[in-house]
This record gives C-alpha cells, structure tokens and sequence, in this order.
C-alpha cells in the first residue's frame, strides 16, 4: 500500500479550516485515503470530524495512505495540501 509521510505546516493543525479544506480534497479522490500519527489508528482523510480527533498538530509528521489505481497521484497531491500552510487560504 502506497504512503506518504508528511509534516503539518498549518500553524493550527488539521483543524477547523485546515481540516475542511484536506477531508474536502480527500473526499474527491478515486481511491480512499487514510492518515494517521505514528501513535495512533487510521482515520478517513475525507472526513473532518476524523482529521480533528486525530490531533495532528503543526509540526507533527502524519502518514498518509491509500491502496487502488491512482493512490499514488492522490496521495502526491493530499501531501503537497497538508504539507502547505492554509491557514491563509
């Protein structure tokens, strides 16, 4: 199964905006796509009440996963979003 590791860059995690715009991204992808902490269980990266439990916040390395044609372009483009600060956005 394809991963990606990735550091949050959101200064306030995956949570609130941040959160929506990733579980949005994720949810628009062909293939599902889970994340997670080292610590802790896969959640469904298309779902913003998962992203906010994880409690990934800025600075922590998340993995990224996803498994089926065309995992490895969504999780290319999931990493680049959550690797992006969107604090801003």
């Amino acid at each position: 199964m394809p991963e990606r590791r990735v550091t949050v860059a959101s200064k306030v995690g995956l949570h609130a905006r941040p959160a929506a715009l990733v579980a949005k991204a994720a949810a628009a992808q062909t293939v599902q796509i889970t994340i997670r902490k080292s610590d802790t269980e896969p959640v469904q990266a298309g779902s913003i009440l998962g992203l906010m439990t994880l409690g990934a916040g800025h600075g922590d390395e998340v993995v990224l996963a996803a498994e089926g044609d065309g995992a490895d372009a969504a999780l290319d483009q999931l990493a680049e979003l959550v690797g992006s600060d969107l604090d801003a956005q």
